[in-house]
């Protein structure tokens, strides 16, 4: 069982770190800026692969009542805003400023759970949202290559992933399945994004973007979708078989991992206050796993 767990693990970790080289590499070398085509386009494969999969029996996802399907909208709505304010932002920023500026979801939840559910909070806890909080509001000072456009949309995003977090964490325990919710996802973000791609002007736009037609757009693109829909799976799977800690642990590990080999990969200029920020975010996760390892 544990070889079993550690195999999900590492594939968790794997699809992590090709999941964010890939859509770094098409949105910021290849530039291809137009997050409702990107975006549609990745939801509908893992759409697609989720219902073949479904088909073919290797997950299961419920057919029930309405109901469910209603109350878990907004969740939708959130996802949409997550996937898209992400896609522009990574498209602007490199990955381990995107990760630091990521993890300030963290805090949202961790205000969320103090303020309004009346939940204990542990000294560790706290210490660990205030290094994120702190790494996440230096970080532009310390930014070479400081974006405004690249931070508004990290920020939109932080919020809707703290917020996403608090709508899926409320709900425990649900009637709707992590594949279930992830399926629903999908669907309702094919069909917005499908709408939104005219008025954001994405639909025409794109026909003169010049790789439009390069095999390597294309190739990149599809590993995009395929990885987008395993990480989704491994991501499932890892929650299903492991405690909240050892979740974190495995997803501190996949961003170290990720943020490291995208310093080599792309560009992006270390100044030792950076350095220093990406150290403060990284010591706040490390509290964040020790906090619930110590609430298990």
């Amino acid at each position: 069982m544990c070889m079993g767990r550690s195999l999900v693990g590492l594939i968790y970790c794997s699809c992590y770190l090709a999941c964010y080289i890939t859509n770094k590499y098409v949105l910021s070398v290849l530039k291809f800026t137009y997050p409702t085509l990107f975006q549609g386009w990745q939801t509908f494969v893992g759409g697609l692969l989720l219902h073949v999969s479904w088909k073919l029996g290797w997950v299961e996802i419920s057919s029930g009542s309405r109901s469910p399907v209603l109350t878990w909208l907004p969740a939708s709505l959130l996802f949409v805003g997550v996937i898209y304010a992400g896609s522009r932002a990574l498209s602007r920023l490199a990955i381990p400023v995107f990760l630091t500026l990521h993890n300030v979801a963290e805090v949202i939840i961790c205000g969320c759970q103090k303020c309004f559910w009346k939940e204990k909070t542990s000294l560790a806890k706290l210490c660990s949202a205030f290094f994120l909080l702190a790494a996440a509001g230096c970080l532009p000072f310390s930014d070479t290559k400081f974006d405004p456009d690249g931070y508004f949309w990290a920020a939109i995003h932080f919020l809707c992933v703290g917020a996403y977090e608090i709508v899926r964490t409320s709900r425990k325990p649900s009637t709707i399945s992590d594949i279930d919710q992830q399926y629903l996802n999908y669907i309702f973000s094919v069909v917005l994004l499908a709408f939104a791609s005219h008025p954001t002007g994405d639909l025409f736009s794109v026909l003169g973007f010049p790789f439009l037609s390069f095999y390597r757009f294309h190739g990149s693109c599809c590993a995009s979708g395929v990885l987008g829909f395993f990480l989704m799976l491994s991501t499932a799977k890892l929650r299903s078989l492991v405690a909240p800690a050892q979740y974190a642990a495995w997803r501190f590990l996949a961003k170290v991992l990720t943020a490291a080999l995208s310093v080599l990969l792309f560009d992006m200029t270390l100044t030792s206050a950076t350095v220093g920020c990406l150290l403060l975010t990284a010591l706040g996760e490390a509290l964040l796993i020790f906090s619930e390892k110590k609430s298990c």
